[in-house]
């Protein structure tokens, strides 16, 4: 197995680690399914690989269960034989040996160079052994690993996880994955500021006041508690997720847009970034949480966090940005809001309504519906000077290639095929990120209760004043009639 090393069309064996578990279920196997027939993606053979002993026969029902359940289109049985002949398995009992064997073979029966992508969808504790098979197995010559958070759980485990991959792997073969910027609309954040003339002289402390960055969820932990209990919202949520899309929020123009340029302008974000003040944070523990199997009586584990980040750069240099994440609340939403700063003076009469709504802001809807919503204020229909907040809203529903848009894991898996490091996190910017969330590890605040369906503990509200949370609001998204 020899290649070229950025060849976009090159064949591709993918191994799959973990490919029993629920993530492979749910999204892999779908998503390589579906890249596999509609032509996206290069010829591919699929090995998967679990603890658990099985041969290929009863791991393709598996695969052929887990399409149909959670496809998001219908599958034709000849696609379905088609994609079949390309899977087979190796039990991880098998070892090293037997593993290089089936890829080789798998790799046999493509033509010309052919790549590997090694998906290691295996829990973090298990990641260094997995490190170790494909080392012995020899599979690390032209292959690539996409790896699942959490990378790390301080700053000291980061640089330990980072140094055990370095000894086999090169930086440029790791990708780092978060779904949530596989997403259609945080990449339609980069066309957004990068491409119009109209927001990118806006953006920036002169014109914006603050940011939040809110990804409430209504999931529950479904029994998964004690796999939950020493990780928490913290480091679940906002050290993979939340400051990856504040990165994109506040990158400067990248020169090219390249996954290098890219990279950078975003490490930049980080570096910028002060460390965060555990007095300007809120960790929240829903009632309940405590009587779950595996959970401690005692636990400090938060199930909610809001916090206050601040960049220090010429851009948004006294510009905070506040972000909430938590399991058991209200409602599940991916909202990130962009309040401008309102007109120094208002000439308008006392009672005409200016002001009364808030600020004007800018949202961006990361659901995968993808919307976008600019509010203002504009003057009431009929006699004397009465303002109502409007909104102008787009969303990806109304445009003709609506159709076109690809599942998050399925556009990430697509672009480690081709090499492009744009939507993954380095291991500077993860041992950066942190290194800014020390002083909160080291000293967190203490959990406050919160009821299972609110928006959190109160003490969010004092938080953010005299600012207010977005979520919930009043204005609705227009469906399209």
């Amino acid at each position: 197995m020899s290649s070229s090393s950025t060849g976009t069309t090159d064949p591709h064996v993918v191994v799959l680690f973990g490919a029993t578990g629920d993530l492979a279920r749910r999204k892999l196997l779908p998503g390589m399914f579906h890249l596999s027939m509609s032509k996206l993606a290069p010829d591919l053979r699929i090995v998967g690989t679990s603890l658990e002993e099985m041969d290929t026969e009863k791991f393709r029902a598996i695969a052929k269960e887990a399409c149909h359940e959670f496809s998001r289109r219908p599958i034709l049985p000849e696609e379905w034989e088609k994609f079949e002949e390309t899977i087979c398995f190796v039990p991880t009992a098998d070892g090293p040996d037997a593993l290089s064997a089936v890829v080789r073979e798998q790799a046999g029966k493509l033509a010309g160079d052919v790549r590997l992508l090694h998906y290691l969808s295996v829990p973090p504790k298990a990641a260094t052994a997995v490190l170790r098979t494909l080392d012995e197995a020899d599979l690390v010559k032209h292959a690539r690993i996409i790896m699942e958070k959490p990378f790390g759980v301080d700053l000291a485990s980061a640089k330990q996880l980072n140094a055990s991959i370095h000894e086999i792997f090169a930086e440029e073969q790791v990708f780092r994955i978060d779904h949530f910027l596989g997403k259609e609309p945080a990449q339609n954040i980069l066309a957004f500021r990068f491409a119009n003339g109209l927001f990118e002289p806006i953006w920036n402390r002169n014109f914006i006041e603050h940011i939040q960055i809110d990804v409430p969820e209504k999931l529950t932990l479904e029994g998964r508690a004690a796999f939950y209990e020493p990780t928490g919202a913290f480091k679940d949520m906002v050290v993979t997720h939340l400051f990856q899309i504040l990165a994109f929020m506040a990158m400067e123009p990248p020169t090219e847009l390249a996954p290098a340029a890219i990279s950078e302008e975003k490490n930049k974000v980080f570096r910028s970034m002060r460390p965060l003040d555990p007095s300007t944070v809120v960790r929240g523990q829903v009632r309940g949480y405590r009587d779950e199997p595996g959970v401690s009586p005692e636990s400090d584990t938060e199930t909610f966090v809001a916090l206050k980040a601040e960049i220090d750069n010429w851009r948004w240099a006294g510009v905070p940005f506040y972000l909430r994440t938590g399991k058991y609340l209200a409602d599940g939403q991916r909202i990130i809001s962009i309040a401008f700063r309102e007109p120094p003076k208002s000439m308008f009469p006392t009672g005409s309504g200016v002001g009364a709504h808030g600020p004007d802001h800018l949202t961006f809807d990361l659901a995968d519906a993808s919307k976008m919503s600019l509010s203002f204020y504009g003057k009431r229909p009929g006699p004397g000077m009465k303002l109502d907040k409007l909104s102008l809203q787009f969303a990806m529903q109304e445009t003709e290639r609506v159709g076109d848009v690809l599942e998050a894991y399925e556009r990430l898996i697509l672009d480690a095929m081709h090499n492009d490091h744009t939507l993954f996190t380095t291991s500077a910017g993860i041992e950066r990120l942190w290194e800014v969330s020390q002083p909160l590890l080291d000293d967190p605040p203490p959990v406050r209760g919160y009821e299972p369906g609110s928006w959190g503990p109160n003490a969010i509200h004092q938080l953010i004043a005299p600012r207010a949370w977005r979520l919930p609001f009043e204005r609705v998204w227009r469906s399209k009639k």
